[in-house]
């Protein structure tokens, strides 16, 4: 992976000097005053990481994480003023992996970078056919390979594709994720600390919470008949199970 990092930032201090701090470690490093010149640096300069502002003219950080949802290998820090727990829940909700309150200091900026980076080489969770390779020490039936199946629902892991009754399913990368690390392995119960860890490697700002809005959208996007593919185990966390498909739970 490249050690290119896109800082993106409308205080131009903020911004040179995360930029130099990074320089210095050995990053290549583009900058960015708003979110409209950041989609356009993604495209040309092709970062692995994006130290990303919340408050910004022309196109906030929000937006811009909207836009790069369904892109997969981008991480995302965000730095904003806000610290309620809802911003933050937000900006993880809209794709970004970590999140940083101002003002903050230059070193931890540079340790959170390198954790990423570290993250996205492994691609522990963020490969479906590695989450699904390490959950259990031997292969369920439900899973062959490339494809896992469970009931009317169809994962190609390679393609990043998911099908429930031949339809194809409009996933974010965390909600593929999330999805196929639990249909891979059907009636095994995951804590919401094991999902966590497993699908966003690191401990969130949102918490445990982060898991239960992720299922929640997942539900929905399964429709009213097919809910049940995913089963909350009270107390506990989550489950599949293809038994459950056409009822709600």
């Amino acid at each position: 992976m490249n050690k290119k990092v896109l800082v993106v930032d409308d205080e131009p201090g903020i911004r040179s000097a995360i930029a130099y701090a990074l320089k210095r470690e050995g990053y290549e490093t583009e900058t960015a005053s708003d979110g409209e010149e950041a989609l356009e640096k993604v495209e040309s300069f092709g970062p692995s990481v994006l130290v990303l502002d919340v408050m910004m003219p022309r196109m906030d950080g929000y937006e811009v994480c909207r836009r790069l949802e369904h892109r997969s290998g981008i991480g995302i820090i965000l730095l904003t003023v806000k610290n309620e727990l809802i911003d933050k829940i937000v900006g993880l909700e809209l794709g970004a992996d970590d999140y940083m309150t101002k003002p903050f200091e230059i070193r931890e900026v540079l340790a959170r970078v390198k954790a990423l980076i570290r993250r996205l080489e492994k691609s522990a969770p963020a490969d479906p056919a590695a989450l699904s390779e390490t959950a259990d020490s031997q292969a369920d039936p439900g899973e062959a390979g490339d494809r896992v199946e469970l009931g009317p629902l169809r994962i190609r892991i390679s393609h990043r594709s998911a099908e429930l009754d031949g339809i194809e399913l409009e996933l974010t990368p965390k909600e593929f994720d999330l999805l196929t690390l639990l249909a891979s392995r059907p009636a095994r119960v995951f804590t919401r600390d094991d999902l966590l860890d497993r699908v966003w490697s690191m401990d969130y700002a949102g918490g445990t919470r982060t898991v239960d809005i992720h299922v929640q959208r997942l539900r929905k996007k399964l429709g009213e008949k097919h809910q049940g593919l995913l089963q909350t185990v009270y107390g506990v966390g989550y489950k599949a199970s293809a038994q459950a498909a056409g009822t709600s739970a």
